[in-house]
């Protein structure tokens, strides 16, 4: 399993927000919203498209190409035209650090 790496700092994640980065060769959108951090691939399973450019609507991402919906908990497909989940991933806070830990 892959090892947590750093990608952020609590202090400058304003909530509710979102902040994409990069971690080796993938591309992630973390959210804080509620105070809760969630991290996902930022990838629409439509059509490949990008979602941390999207409007965030509470829990929920929605892709700025075509619309649909997922929810940043789960990475699941809530509305079409996307019908696969996305990737989440593991999210760790220590102090004022955020990590995150890929899944496959």
């Amino acid at each position: 399993m892959a090892e947590f790496v750093k990608v952020g700092v609590l202090s400058s994640l304003p909530d509710p927000g979102r902040v994409t980065v990069e971690i080796g060769d993938r591309v992630v959108v973390l959210f804080r919203v509620g105070g809760d951090l969630h991290c996902l691939d930022d990838v629409c399973t439509h059509d490949g498209g990008p979602l941390g450019d999207g409007p965030l609507d509470g829990h929920q991402i929605v892709c700025p190409r075509h619309g649909a919906r997922f929810d940043i908990r789960t990475g699941k497909a809530l509305t079409m035209p996307a019908t696969e989940d996305t990737a989440t991933h593991e999210v760790h806070v220590d102090g004022d650090d955020i990590y995150v830990r890929l899944r496959d």
